[in-house]
């Protein structure tokens, strides 16, 4: 494996382990305001970001590559809003696919087809990350932070099953 691509996959892999961390602060918010369906969601995510920091893990020892773990910055604690708080894991979530994609175009550009490949599962995982952050983005445009609507809207989001 190029020593370029190695790199930015190991960046990638810390970058899925700081959203995890990032997500589950956010549960930890959410939960302590009573919003129990949110902290949910967000566990749910924080879970899922583990399982993707997993897969680059094993994709750099399938390599030949020594998996490095980096340090991860404390993530806020705190947010003026939950409307504020899914804008960043919506703009979160835009930063991750970017990076991906820059590291899928330079996996081309070095001829690393199996990292193509691995990555394309991620191309399209993101999509989808993006799409439901947007929609809870939406609903709560709908029903503002206050009543029986935001309510409503966590009971919702806390129906969210985890994927197998």
């Amino acid at each position: 494996m190029h020593t370029e691509l190695r790199d930015g996959f190991q960046q990638q892999m810390r970058m899925e382990f700081a959203s995890a961390y990032l997500y589950l602060s956010m549960a930890g918010f959410c939960a302590h305001r009573g919003l129990q369906g949110m902290a949910r969601w967000l566990r749910i995510q924080w879970h899922e970001e583990l399982k993707h920091a997993l897969k680059f893990y094993d994709f750099l020892l399938e390599r030949g590559e020594a998996p490095q773990l980096m340090a991860l910055e404390q993530p806020p604690a705190q947010w003026d809003s939950i409307h504020q708080l899914f804008e960043q894991v919506l703009a979160h979530e835009q930063k991750v696919t970017a990076n991906i994609h820059r590291l899928y175009q330079r996996a081309g550009e070095l001829h690393d087809y199996p990292a193509q490949v691995f990555l394309h599962w991620f191309i399209e995982e993101q999509v989808e990350e993006e799409n439901q952050a947007r929609a809870v983005l939406d609903q709560l445009r709908l029903v503002g932070e206050s009543g029986m609507g935001l309510y409503l809207l966590d009971r919702q989001l806390g129906e969210r099953q985890p994927e197998d």
